[in-house]
């Protein structure tokens, strides 16, 4: 394998990598949107306070393993109590007030991590091995071996929660139409609130992972920012979709910036978003996205 090979597809591992760490923020996104028809703005910031409650939790002496399922149980009841407390009274409000509320959630969030857990950098201690794995030259970070694990894991569980479980289909239904959810007998506001949850705890799941590989801050929010070109190139209602949209943004940011960055500074994080405007214009729904037909 030529040297020049060997750099192409040592991006593409990285990419890949790094596309899994977007994959996992973009699936919360997803299942709100899938269940609820709403944006959550405030995404970046479920998974910042995650973050930082495992980092508190590790450092008082937890193992990781059970810091990240308490993590996950505290942002899950966080996510049943902003649903609560934010949501279910704009039950019934136009879409851009509820998209204009969760910008104000992600605000009062953002800055009540700074009051609580101070602004200050922080280095979270990543249970994963420091060295790296190494394949005919290719190498690859633990972490982040970890996270396309994780990952791949998550599309699983998903796809047989929302294909099997009475709960997944109950939320499947009320995706396609809540009116007739609601006459079929199944609880709208639970199925909501169900919703935010999950979310909530997957974001924290993705903002523990994200810690492991870059440094820990109030910042750690905007990279939700980044996956969300992953959301609407997968299709805002598609599982799979996030998946694989966070890998192709992942590859993309990589590749450009391997080869282009040197050239155009700064072009590795202007991908993501070059690809968001073109996905707007050419497949506004994206790759697995529904077409809806508006007939007149």
């Amino acid at each position: 394998m030529t040297e020049g090979v060997l750099y192409f597809f040592q991006l593409v591992i990285s990419g890949l990598a790094v596309g899994s760490l977007y994959a996992l923020a973009a699936l919360g996104f997803v299942l709100i949107y899938k269940a609820t028809d709403i944006l959550n703005f405030a995404h970046g910031e479920a998974m910042l306070i995650g973050a930082l409650v495992c980092y508190v939790l590790i450092m008082s002496g937890v193992p990781f393993l059970w810091a990240l399922l308490i993590t996950s149980g505290i942002a899950m009841i966080m996510g049943l109590i902003t649903e609560r407390l934010v949501l279910r009274p704009m039950l019934g409000e136009p879409q851009f007030a509820v998209v204009m509320v969760t910008i104000g959630l992600s605000i009062f969030l953002r800055s009540l991590a700074g009051i609580i857990f101070g602004h200050d950098n922080k280095v979270f201690p990543a249970p994963f091995a420091q060295g790296a794995l190494s394949f005919k030259g290719l190498v690859l970070s633990h972490t982040h071996l970890w996270a396309m694990a994780i990952s791949v894991l998550m599309v699983i569980l998903f796809f047989l929660f929302f294909k099997y479980s009475r709960l997944g289909l109950s939320m499947r239904g009320v995706a396609n139409d809540q009116d007739t959810a609601m006459l079929m007998g199944i609880s709208v506001k639970q199925v909501f609130a169900l919703t935010w949850g999950l979310s909530f705890a997957i974001a924290a799941v993705a903002g523990v992972f994200l810690a492991s590989v870059m440094v820990l801050n109030i910042a750690l929010s905007l990279v939700a920012i980044k996956a969300f070109p992953a959301v609407i190139l997968g299709g805002l209602e598609s599982i799979p979709g996030a998946i694989i949209g966070g890998l192709v943004i992942g590859i993309l940011e990589t590749l450009a910036g391997g080869y282009l960055d040197q050239t155009f500074p700064g072009i590795k994080d202007l991908t993501a978003f070059v690809v968001l405007f073109l996905v707007l214009m050419i497949r506004p729904y994206g790759l697995f996205g529904k077409e809806e037909l508006e007939r007149v």
